[in-house]
C-alpha cells in the first residue's frame, strides 16, 4: 500500500487526469502546494512502485494499479465529505477535516462509515433527529 504522502499524490494525479486529461509536474505542485522538485521526486518513486509511468519532459500516465488506487482514494475522500455533511459538520470545516482524517482510518472503518451513510439515507428521519440533537448541544 502507498504511504499517506503517496496517496495524496496519486489522488491528485487521478483528479487532474480526470478533469484535464493530463497531469503535469507543475499542475501537481500547484494543487498540492509543494515545490516542483518535490513532485518530481515523488513521481519518480511512484514510477518505481508501478503506480504510474513517468518520462521526463513528456509527462506521466497512471498504470492500471495507479488508476485503481486513485479511484478508490477519490471515493474515500468523497465518502468522508458526505459523512461529515450528513452528521452536520459546518461546510467550511469539511475539506480540512477530511484531509486530516482520511489517511488515519482503516478501510474497515471506511466501509462502516459507508454502511452508516446508507442507513441514514434509508432513514432520513433519524438523520434529522441526529442533526437536531447536535444543534441542541451547540447552543
Amino acid at each position: 500500500m502507498p504511504t499517506p504522502s503517496m496517496e495524496d499524490y496519486i489522488e491528485q494525479i487521478y483528479l487532474l487526469i480526470d478533469t484535464k486529461g493530463y497531469a503535469r509536474v507543475s499542475d501537481i505542485a500547484e494543487a498540492l502546494s509543494v515545490h516542483p522538485s518535490s513532485v518530481t521526486k515523488m513521481v519518480q518513486k511512484l514510477d518505481r512502485d508501478e503506480y504510474l509511468v513517468y518520462e521526463r519532459y513528456r509527462g506521466l500516465i497512471l498504470t492500471d494499479k495507479g488508476k485503481n488506487i486513485g479511484k478508490r482514494l477519490v471515493a474515500r475522500h468523497d465518502l468522508l465529505e458526505e459523512f461529515l455533511r450528513l452528521i452536520g459538520v459546518k461546510e467550511e470545516n469539511i475539506y480540512n477535516d477530511v484531509e486530516g482524517i482520511e489517511h488515519h482510518l482503516s478501510w474497515d472503518s471506511i466501509d462502516r462509515i459507508a454502511d452508516l451513510i446508507e442507513f441514514f439515507n434509508e432513514n432520513p428521519s433519524l438523520q434529522k433527529n441526529l442533526i437536531s440533537n447536535a444543534k441542541k448541544h451547540d447552543e
